[in-house]
């Protein structure tokens, strides 16, 4: 019997998954945006954080005004922070806020934090983030002061963000998501129910 023989295989180079590259191009962006000005970041630091060259940022994104027009956006944040009933919406407030810092190493909301020090820029930051997180809240939110009840809740989801992202409190950072959430929520969805 001959053996057949095959030809060797040459393995292809995988490419690399456009919709992740932009995501890690975002996140790397999210990132330097909470830590320096705006004004100091490049996109050579954005793309050494993300993994790719300067010139991918460009392909995906035109400019760094484009890049970081889409990074002080809370549009989609928005979107999965508040994709709840309201009388499930503190827990699920809580939950997302928490997942996202432990799991994906980014706040939906924390960025708002930074931005005295973006100048301009942080106006941008300031006008989406009502518009796109607190407005539409209080346009969810029924009874008295719904505008107050609205920015009390995202505060609240704020400080949770604060110490567990920023001050990195030790027994928060210890303690499981569930548990969090229950302690945490009903703080929530105080503000959330009249």
């Amino acid at each position: 019997m001959s053996a057949v023989s095959t030809p060797p295989v040459t393995p292809t180079p995988a490419r690399r998954d456009a919709e992740a590259t932009k995501a890690a191009i975002l996140k790397a962006a999210r990132h330097l945006l909470a830590r320096h000005a705006h004004a100091d970041i490049t996109l050579k630091a954005v793309a050494e954080r993300a993994g790719v060259s300067p010139p991918l940022i460009l392909k995906y994104f035109g400019n760094k005004d484009t890049l970081f027009a889409r990074v002080m956006s809370f549009e989609s944040d928005a979107d999965a922070l508040l994709a709840a009933p309201l009388d499930e919406l503190g827990a699920h407030m809580v939950r997302h806020v928490l997942v996202s810092q432990s799991e994906q190493g980014a706040d939906p909301l924390l960025r708002i934090v930074f931005a005295p020090l973006h100048g301009e820029q942080g106006d941008i930051l300031r006008a989406n983030f009502r518009t796109q997180v607190t407005d539409r809240l209080t346009d969810r939110l029924t009874g008295p002061d719904v505008g107050l009840r609205a920015e009390l809740a995202v505060a609240t989801l704020l400080g949770l963000g604060v110490m567990y992202g920023i001050a990195r409190g030790t027994e928060v950072r210890a303690s499981t998501v569930d548990a969090l959430v229950d302690r945490y929520a009903p703080s929530v969805q105080a503000h959330l129910t009249p």
